[in-house]
């Protein structure tokens, strides 16, 4: 489990730095798709692993684990980004933050009532 979370580590590390240079070769001061370049990165390394046959089912399931961890956790990262962004931008942003969540609590409700249950298992 070490070893798997050492390469997302890694993976996430050379990702941000490959977001930082892509963003400061744009002439953005960014990081830009760091997250993306990390997930590339591990998915790729994973399937090296594979190949070579040195994934044992320990480093596996670390890999799993803390790879399932990391998604939620970055987009946790980025909403709140988003979210100071969005306060200081004004009115026109936080309104369109706040219309779809509205939005969705309003029809979620009528999807749930309409699922055929026996449809579904």
């Amino acid at each position: 489990m070490i070893k798997g979370l050492a390469l997302l580590a890694f993976s996430f590390l050379l990702g941000q730095w490959m977001g930082e240079l892509l963003g400061s070769w744009l002439g953005i001061n960014a990081n830009v798709g760091g997250v993306g370049f990390a997930m590339i990165i591990l998915l790729l390394s994973k399937e090296w692993l594979i190949k070579q046959k040195l994934l044992n089912p320990e480093m596996e399931f670390g890999i799993d684990f803390w790879g399932k961890l990391y998604i939620p956790v970055v987009i946790a990262m980025a909403a709140s980004l988003n979210v100071k962004s969005a306060v200081s931008a004004g009115t026109l942003a936080i309104l369109a933050g706040i219309i779809p969540v509205f939005i969705s609590l309003m029809i979620f409700p009528i999807l749930i009532k309409n699922f055929d249950k026996s449809a579904h298992g």
